[in-house]
């Protein structure tokens, strides 16, 4: 799929609360619970370090990343991030025209290192495409997540040396 990936604008902000609060009401790969609106959305994606919107060919919205640093001081150059790609559109490689962009930007704006948190052992497509793409898995912390149904899952954290 052509996917052109752009900063984001206040002028993006509905379509890309849509993207992210899909992926938070899913309840299954975001530690998020609360719903972006308006107000909070834009000020949360205003204060990362970069967000990045993909588009596709008729200049829809099809997916989202934020970049930010993933600790302060003498961790500060390790940087964190997260994807979000629209339910109906995922299966077309968008995540990993986000992440690929992300690593890029990530070097751009200094950082030495892509860490990830918290990987949800059964997002399968996630762990492929770190796989695939060259990052190193940390090991498991068990029972790491809250899945919106209520049981927990292990979570896998991982870093890309950038």
């Amino acid at each position: 799929m052509d996917i052109e990936i752009k900063q984001y604008t206040k002028n993006n902000v509905q379509p890309v609360n849509e993207i992210w609060n899909e992926v938070v009401e899913e309840g299954i790969a975001f530690p998020q619970t609360e719903l972006l609106d308006e107000k909070t959305g834009d000020e949360f994606f205003q204060s990362q370090s970069f967000t990045g919107v993909a588009y596709d060919k008729n200049g829809e919205a099809a997916g989202v990343y934020i970049l930010h640093p993933n600790n302060v001081g003498r961790c500060g150059h390790i940087c964190n991030a997260s994807y979000a790609v629209k339910g109906t559109m995922r299966g077309q490689h968008i995540g990993e025209a986000l992440v690929k962009h992300c690593i890029e930007k990530a070097r751009e704006l200094g950082f030495g290192i892509l860490q990830f948190n918290a990987v949800v052992a059964t997002n399968e497509s996630a762990l492929r495409l770190y796989k695939k793409l060259g990052f190193t898995q940390l090991g498991v912390i068990p029972k790491g997540f809250l899945m919106k149904d209520g049981h927990y899952e292990d979570i896998i954290p991982h870093y890309y040396s950038l």
